[in-house]
Protein backbone atom coordinates (compact mmCIF):
# COMPACT_ATOMS: atom_id res chain seq x y z
CA UNK A 1 0.00 0.00 0.00
CA UNK A 2 2.67 2.18 0.63
CA UNK A 3 4.36 1.37 -2.50
CA UNK A 4 1.16 2.76 -4.10
CA UNK A 5 1.00 6.02 -2.38
CA UNK A 6 3.95 6.67 -3.41
CA UNK A 7 3.41 5.78 -6.99
CA UNK A 8 0.45 8.54 -7.10
CA UNK A 9 2.42 11.24 -4.78
CA UNK A 10 2.96 14.41 -7.02
CA UNK A 11 6.26 14.76 -8.61
CA UNK A 12 9.07 17.53 -7.81
CA UNK A 13 8.74 18.77 -11.48
CA UNK A 14 5.64 20.06 -11.11
CA UNK A 15 1.79 19.71 -11.59
CA UNK A 16 1.64 18.62 -15.62
CA UNK A 17 2.38 15.19 -15.35
CA UNK A 18 0.88 14.90 -12.27
CA UNK A 19 -2.20 16.20 -13.47
CA UNK A 20 -1.95 13.73 -16.84
CA UNK A 21 -1.42 10.45 -14.70
CA UNK A 22 -5.00 12.06 -12.14
CA UNK A 23 -6.33 12.09 -15.62
CA UNK A 24 -5.86 8.88 -16.64
CA UNK A 25 -6.79 7.51 -13.37
CA UNK A 26 -10.05 9.15 -14.02
CA UNK A 27 -10.78 6.83 -16.77
CA UNK A 28 -9.64 4.43 -15.10
CA UNK A 29 -11.99 4.57 -12.45
CA UNK A 30 -14.76 5.25 -13.90
CA UNK A 31 -14.15 2.19 -16.27
CA UNK A 32 -13.15 -0.54 -14.22
CA UNK A 33 -16.03 -2.52 -12.59
CA UNK A 34 -15.91 -2.99 -8.97
CA UNK A 35 -15.13 -6.64 -8.16
CA UNK A 36 -17.44 -9.56 -6.79
CA UNK A 37 -16.88 -10.67 -3.30
CA UNK A 38 -15.73 -13.98 -4.79
CA UNK A 39 -12.80 -11.69 -6.44
CA UNK A 40 -12.14 -9.94 -3.62
CA UNK A 41 -11.50 -13.13 -1.62
CA UNK A 42 -9.73 -14.97 -4.15
CA UNK A 43 -5.92 -14.40 -4.48
CA UNK A 44 -3.77 -11.04 -6.23
CA UNK A 45 -5.10 -10.84 -9.65
CA UNK A 46 -3.16 -10.80 -12.76
CA UNK A 47 -0.73 -8.75 -13.74
CA UNK A 48 -1.48 -5.24 -14.67
CA UNK A 49 -4.88 -5.21 -13.23
CA UNK A 50 -5.33 -3.73 -9.18
CA UNK A 51 -6.17 -5.69 -6.22
CA UNK A 52 -9.19 -4.69 -4.40
CA UNK A 53 -7.61 -2.40 -1.96
CA UNK A 54 -5.40 -0.95 -4.49
CA UNK A 55 -8.70 0.04 -6.63
CA UNK A 56 -10.08 1.67 -3.33
CA UNK A 57 -7.07 3.40 -2.71
CA UNK A 58 -7.38 4.99 -6.59
CA UNK A 59 -10.55 5.74 -6.57
CA UNK A 60 -9.93 8.01 -2.87
CA UNK A 61 -6.84 9.75 -4.67
CA UNK A 62 -8.93 10.48 -8.05
CA UNK A 63 -11.28 12.13 -5.54
CA UNK A 64 -9.35 14.23 -3.46
CA UNK A 65 -7.64 15.13 -6.41
CA UNK A 66 -10.95 16.41 -8.24
CA UNK A 67 -12.07 18.10 -5.34
CA UNK A 68 -8.80 20.26 -5.46
CA UNK A 69 -9.06 20.62 -9.49
CA UNK A 70 -12.56 20.06 -10.88
CA UNK A 71 -10.56 20.23 -14.77
CA UNK A 72 -9.08 16.95 -13.71
CA UNK A 73 -12.23 15.58 -15.09
CA UNK A 74 -12.24 17.45 -18.15
CA UNK A 75 -8.95 16.78 -19.24
CA UNK A 76 -9.29 12.70 -19.14
CA UNK A 77 -12.55 13.80 -20.82
CA UNK A 78 -10.80 15.63 -23.76
CA UNK A 79 -7.85 12.46 -23.56
CA UNK A 80 -10.67 10.15 -23.95
CA UNK A 81 -12.06 11.84 -26.88
CA UNK A 82 -8.87 12.44 -28.45
CA UNK A 83 -7.74 9.07 -28.57
CA UNK A 84 -11.15 7.25 -29.80
CA UNK A 85 -11.16 9.93 -32.73
CA UNK A 86 -7.66 8.63 -33.10
CA UNK A 87 -8.55 5.26 -33.50
CA UNK A 88 -11.70 6.39 -35.72
CA UNK A 89 -9.14 8.11 -38.34
CA UNK A 90 -6.70 5.14 -38.46
CA UNK A 91 -9.99 2.65 -39.15
CA UNK A 92 -11.36 4.55 -42.05
CA UNK A 93 -8.06 5.08 -43.59
CA UNK A 94 -7.79 1.50 -43.50
CA UNK A 95 -11.23 0.92 -45.39
CA UNK A 96 -9.83 3.48 -47.96
CA UNK A 97 -6.53 1.96 -48.23
CA UNK A 98 -8.20 -1.28 -49.26
CA UNK A 99 -11.45 -0.02 -51.64
CA UNK A 100 -8.83 2.72 -53.84
CA UNK A 101 -11.14 2.18 -56.52
CA UNK A 102 -14.42 2.82 -54.63
CA UNK A 103 -13.46 5.77 -53.23
CA UNK A 104 -10.66 7.98 -55.53
CA UNK A 105 -11.12 5.46 -58.42
CA UNK A 106 -15.15 5.58 -59.04
CA UNK A 107 -16.16 6.32 -62.41
CA UNK A 108 -19.70 7.31 -61.17
CA UNK A 109 -18.16 10.88 -59.55
CA UNK A 110 -17.06 13.89 -61.08
CA UNK A 111 -13.02 15.28 -60.83
CA UNK A 112 -12.13 18.19 -60.60
CA UNK A 113 -9.08 19.54 -61.30
CA UNK A 114 -6.22 17.28 -63.19
CA UNK A 115 -8.07 14.02 -63.61
CA UNK A 116 -4.49 12.02 -63.97
CA UNK A 117 -2.88 14.01 -61.39
CA UNK A 118 -1.14 12.17 -58.44
CA UNK A 119 -2.54 14.19 -55.06
CA UNK A 120 -6.13 13.05 -54.77
CA UNK A 121 -8.36 14.53 -52.51
CA UNK A 122 -12.32 13.12 -51.76
CA UNK A 123 -14.49 14.71 -50.39
CA UNK A 124 -18.11 13.78 -49.28
CA UNK A 125 -21.07 16.09 -49.39
CA UNK A 126 -24.45 16.90 -49.48
CA UNK A 127 -25.99 19.86 -51.38
CA UNK A 128 -28.51 21.32 -49.10
CA UNK A 129 -25.25 21.47 -46.53
CA UNK A 130 -24.77 25.20 -46.08
CA UNK A 131 -20.49 24.29 -44.61
CA UNK A 132 -20.49 22.35 -48.03
CA UNK A 133 -21.78 25.08 -50.47
CA UNK A 134 -19.56 27.82 -48.15
CA UNK A 135 -16.40 25.46 -49.00
CA UNK A 136 -17.41 24.79 -53.10
CA UNK A 137 -15.68 28.57 -54.34
CA UNK A 138 -12.51 27.43 -52.26
CA UNK A 139 -12.04 23.40 -53.81
CA UNK A 140 -11.89 25.55 -56.94
CA UNK A 141 -9.63 28.03 -56.13
CA UNK A 142 -7.41 25.18 -54.57
CA UNK A 143 -8.30 23.09 -57.94
CA UNK A 144 -6.83 25.94 -59.82
CA UNK A 145 -3.61 26.70 -58.03
CA UNK A 146 -2.15 22.83 -57.62
CA UNK A 147 -2.02 21.34 -61.13
CA UNK A 148 -1.55 17.81 -59.51
CA UNK A 149 -4.74 17.66 -57.74
CA UNK A 150 -7.33 15.27 -58.36
CA UNK A 151 -10.54 15.92 -56.20
CA UNK A 152 -13.15 13.32 -56.59
CA UNK A 153 -16.50 14.55 -55.54
CA UNK A 154 -18.99 12.32 -53.85
CA UNK A 155 -22.72 13.25 -53.39
CA UNK A 156 -24.55 11.78 -50.19
CA UNK A 157 -27.85 13.19 -49.40
CA UNK A 158 -27.80 12.68 -45.61
CA UNK A 159 -30.20 15.90 -44.94
CA UNK A 160 -33.61 14.88 -45.98
CA UNK A 161 -35.58 14.36 -48.93
CA UNK A 162 -34.39 17.75 -50.34
CA UNK A 163 -31.18 16.66 -50.15
CA UNK A 164 -31.88 13.45 -51.97
CA UNK A 165 -33.50 15.40 -54.97
CA UNK A 166 -31.00 17.41 -55.11
CA UNK A 167 -28.83 14.80 -55.19
CA UNK A 168 -30.00 12.94 -57.73
CA UNK A 169 -30.17 16.03 -59.76
CA UNK A 170 -26.72 16.48 -59.47
CA UNK A 171 -26.09 12.97 -60.33
CA UNK A 172 -28.39 13.14 -63.46
CA UNK A 173 -27.11 16.81 -64.77
CA UNK A 174 -23.50 14.30 -65.04
CA UNK A 175 -25.76 12.64 -67.84
CA UNK A 176 -25.37 15.30 -69.74
CA UNK A 177 -21.75 16.95 -68.95
CA UNK A 178 -22.65 19.62 -66.74
CA UNK A 179 -22.52 18.16 -63.33
CA UNK A 180 -19.97 21.21 -62.21
CA UNK A 181 -21.98 23.64 -64.19
CA UNK A 182 -25.09 22.33 -62.59
CA UNK A 183 -23.79 21.68 -59.04
CA UNK A 184 -22.53 25.16 -58.82
CA UNK A 185 -25.68 26.90 -59.78
CA UNK A 186 -27.75 24.28 -57.46
CA UNK A 187 -25.48 25.01 -54.25
CA UNK A 188 -25.31 28.97 -54.76
CA UNK A 189 -29.61 29.02 -55.50
CA UNK A 190 -31.47 30.34 -52.42
CA UNK A 191 -34.97 29.46 -53.46
CA UNK A 192 -37.01 26.98 -52.44
CA UNK A 193 -36.03 23.65 -52.40
CA UNK A 194 -38.08 20.87 -54.70
CA UNK A 195 -38.63 19.89 -58.46
CA UNK A 196 -39.83 23.53 -60.06
CA UNK A 197 -36.37 24.91 -58.52
CA UNK A 198 -34.38 22.19 -59.75
CA UNK A 199 -36.18 22.37 -63.43
CA UNK A 200 -35.23 25.96 -62.97
CA UNK A 201 -31.91 25.99 -62.47
CA UNK A 202 -32.08 23.39 -65.26
CA UNK A 203 -33.36 25.15 -67.51
CA UNK A 204 -30.97 28.22 -67.16
CA UNK A 205 -27.99 26.18 -67.46
CA UNK A 206 -29.34 24.77 -70.75
CA UNK A 207 -30.16 21.33 -69.53
CA UNK A 208 -32.83 19.32 -71.37
CA UNK A 209 -35.08 19.06 -68.60
CA UNK A 210 -36.87 15.83 -69.50
CA UNK A 211 -33.96 14.05 -69.88
CA UNK A 212 -32.74 15.62 -66.49
CA UNK A 213 -36.07 14.15 -64.51
CA UNK A 214 -35.84 10.52 -66.74
CA UNK A 215 -32.03 10.12 -65.35
CA UNK A 216 -32.71 11.64 -61.69
CA UNK A 217 -34.84 8.41 -60.92
CA UNK A 218 -33.02 5.99 -62.92
CA UNK A 219 -31.45 2.95 -61.59
CA UNK A 220 -27.56 3.60 -62.41
CA UNK A 221 -28.26 7.20 -60.29
CA UNK A 222 -30.00 5.31 -57.76
CA UNK A 223 -26.98 2.78 -57.32
CA UNK A 224 -24.72 5.11 -57.38
CA UNK A 225 -25.51 7.52 -54.47
CA UNK A 226 -26.61 4.13 -52.52
CA UNK A 227 -22.98 3.12 -53.05
CA UNK A 228 -21.81 6.57 -51.90
CA UNK A 229 -23.88 6.40 -48.40
CA UNK A 230 -22.22 3.08 -47.74
CA UNK A 231 -18.79 4.55 -48.19
CA UNK A 232 -19.55 6.82 -46.21
CA UNK A 233 -21.11 4.87 -43.23
CA UNK A 234 -18.27 2.34 -43.63
CA UNK A 235 -15.84 5.08 -42.63
CA UNK A 236 -18.01 6.38 -39.93
CA UNK A 237 -18.54 9.71 -41.38
CA UNK A 238 -20.38 11.79 -39.03
CA UNK A 239 -21.61 14.99 -41.19
CA UNK A 240 -20.30 16.68 -44.56
CA UNK A 241 -18.16 17.95 -45.71
CA UNK A 242 -15.78 15.36 -45.18
CA UNK A 243 -12.15 15.52 -46.65
CA UNK A 244 -9.94 12.46 -47.49
CA UNK A 245 -6.38 13.86 -48.23
CA UNK A 246 -4.76 10.82 -50.26
CA UNK A 247 -4.99 7.82 -47.63
CA UNK A 248 -2.98 9.42 -44.69
CA UNK A 249 -5.28 11.91 -43.21
CA UNK A 250 -9.25 12.40 -43.13
CA UNK A 251 -10.63 16.25 -42.32
CA UNK A 252 -13.91 16.67 -40.58
CA UNK A 253 -15.90 19.32 -41.31
CA UNK A 254 -15.96 22.71 -42.88
CA UNK A 255 -11.87 24.03 -43.35
CA UNK A 256 -10.68 27.65 -44.90
CA UNK A 257 -8.68 27.51 -47.85
CA UNK A 258 -5.44 28.07 -46.20
CA UNK A 259 -6.30 24.99 -44.05
CA UNK A 260 -6.96 23.04 -47.16
CA UNK A 261 -3.86 24.51 -49.27
CA UNK A 262 -1.89 22.86 -45.99
CA UNK A 263 -3.28 19.43 -46.56
CA UNK A 264 -2.08 19.17 -49.81
CA UNK A 265 0.75 20.67 -48.90
CA UNK A 266 1.48 17.53 -46.20
CA UNK A 267 0.18 15.15 -48.95
CA UNK A 268 2.73 16.39 -51.51
CA UNK A 269 5.41 16.27 -49.18
CA UNK A 270 4.55 12.76 -48.10
CA UNK A 271 3.72 11.69 -52.07
CA UNK A 272 6.84 12.97 -53.23
CA UNK A 273 10.00 13.58 -50.62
Amino acid sequence: MRALASFFRTPRTGMASFRAGLAVLVSLSAAVTLPSDAQAASAPTAAGSFTPAQRAEIVSIVREALKSDPSILADAVASLQAHAAEQKATSALDVVRHNPTLFGKSSTDVVVGNPHGTLEIVEFYDPRCPYCRKVLEDLTTLSASEPDLRLVEKVIPILGANSTLDAQAIMAAGKQNAYLAFQKALMSDSGAPGMERIRRIAASTGLDTAKLEHDMTSSETTTALARNLALARSIGLDGTPTFIIGTREIIPGAVSLDELKAAVSRLKMASHP
